[in-house]
C-alpha cells in the first residue's frame, strides 16, 4: 500500500472504500501513529519554549549554558515529567474506577 503524500493527497481515483479491511487497518493505525508523534513533538516543542524562556536569561557567549541556567534546565524538564506522570496516574485512577463502577 502506498501512503506518500503524492499518492494519498493528490490522487482523485484514491477510494477508500475499495480498500481491503487490512489495508483500512493498516491505514488507521498509519494515521493514529502520525498523531501520536505530532503530539509528542509538539509537547517536545512546548516545553523547549516555557524552559528556554524561563531558564535562558543572557546571552550564550560558549555554546554552552552557565551553570544556573543548566540547572533551572533541567529542573524546568523535571517539573514538566512530574506533572505529566501526575496527570496520567489521577487519568488511570478516573479510568479505573469507571471501569469498576460499570461490573
Amino acid at each position: 500500500m502506498d501512503l506518500s503524500p503524492s499518492t494519498t493527497l493528490q490522487s482523485p481515483q484514491l477510494d477508500i472504500s475499495k480498500l481491503s479491511d487490512k489495508d483500512k487497518a493498516e491505514l488507521q493505525q498509519f494515521v493514529v501513529n502520525e498523531s501520536q508523534k505530532s503530539r509528542i513533538q509538539q509537547s517536545v516543542h512546548a516545553l523547549t519554549d516555557i524552559c528556554w524562556r524561563k531558564c535562558v536569561t543572557g546571552r550564550i557567549g560558549s555554546n554552552k549554558l552557565d551553570r544556573g541556567e543548566e540547572t533551572c534546565t533541567a529542573n524546568c524538564v523535571d517539573r514538566f515529567m512530574d506533572a505529566n506522570m501526575t496527570v496520567l496516574k489521577h487519568l488511570e485512577e478516573l479510568r479505573g474506577s469507571a471501569g469498576g463502577g460499570a461490573m
